[in-house]
């Protein structure tokens, strides 16, 4: 049976809305490797004439009424040698109670390190809203934290990140902070300080792939998060990919989750994952359920540069 949205009305703040100190605020992806723009706006494909779309859904904590959920979408395309541009849309909810709209737009500009690898570096700039619908919530024991009971809120915060990504036909390196504006809701608002507030996040990702054979690949990647006052997070996938179709593979966020992972090509174009989240920290007791992810990549040749398209451009 799931359990009222009141029971866990206060761990889901702590992770998404807490005071300043509290874990991280941005949105997390499992299968984020496959979209690197979200975090790094230097991300690059290094394939012209190649608009890459896609979106990815993560439904948080299956037996809880009003988890949270993340939707989002993103479109990346090089313009020319150099000069890289995309879209990123961030759709982030708490039930009908808090809802948070990211919208930004990325540059990368490429420069090439020697034959077999480039660098570039980007910016994202954009808005970030932030509505909440809270005030009539006063089902929680007030003796268990702050005054949950918030007026409503419409607020719009700017968002700016920069982001260096060294890549070659194989391997890629990252380090970004998507945005470098701190934002805080709630400021002093019956005497709470600084509730809602979110810091900068900084990420190290990395990933390379190795051929085991012809038909064979082992991907393996990493991403390291952290942000002020809460202890650094460390992402580890390793995935096999077959025949350039099947992908799938193992992941473990330290200390909090197993993950299961699984894509496929269904057509040169077209490649649909899943990623199911087993919690393994204190969370799994409170019976919250698992996480899982769909995605959904598509990749148009706008102006027929490229044939027999092989190849995922997010991770190769």
């Amino acid at each position: 049976m799931k359990k009222s949205i009141f029971k866990y009305l206060i761990f889901t703040g702590i992770i998404l809305f807490s005071v300043k100190g509290m874990s991280q605020q941005d949105p997390l992806f499992t299968q984020y490797m496959y979209n690197m723009s979200v975090i790094n706006p230097a991300y690059a494909t290094d394939d012209p004439g190649m608009l890459n779309l896609g979106g990815i859904y993560r439904s948080q904590w299956q037996n809880v009424d009003g988890a949270p959920s993340t939707a989002n979408f993103f479109a990346h395309t090089p313009i020319n040698e150099r000069v890289e541009l995309g879209l990123t849309v961030v759709h982030d909810e708490i039930g009908d109670w808090i809802k948070e709209n990211n919208i930004t737009a990325d540059f990368a500009y490429v420069l090439p390190v020697s034959n077999n690898s480039k660098i570039s570096f980007g910016a994202k700039a954009g808005l970030s809203t932030f509505d909440s619908n809270t005030a009539g919530i006063n089902g929680v024991d007030q003796n268990q934290g702050p005054d949950l009971a918030f007026q409503n809120l419409n607020e719009v915060f700017p968002v700016f990140g920069v982001g260096a990504f060294w890549f070659g036909d194989n391997y890629y390196l990252g380090l970004s902070a998507p945005n470098l504006f701190t934002t805080k809701h709630l400021e002093n608002f019956n005497g709470v300080q600084a509730v809602g507030e979110e810091n900068i996040h900084y990420y190290l990702t990395g990933g390379y792939v190795f051929d085991l054979s012809e038909d064979v690949r082992l991907k393996p990647a990493f991403m390291v998060r952290g942000v002020q006052d809460s202890p650094v997070t460390v992402d580890a996938t390793a995935n096999v990919l077959l025949y350039d179709r099947l992908e799938a593979g193992i992941g473990y966020r330290f200390n909090e989750t197993l993950t299961g992972l699984v894509n496929f090509k269904i057509t040169p174009q077209l490649r649909v994952g899943y990623a199911y989240d087993h919690y393994t920290s204190d969370y799994a007791g409170f019976d919250i359920g698992g996480t899982h992810e769909i995605m959904v990549l598509f990749d148009i040749d706008l102006f027929g540069l490229t044939k027999g398209y092989d190849k995922s451009p997010r991770f190769f």
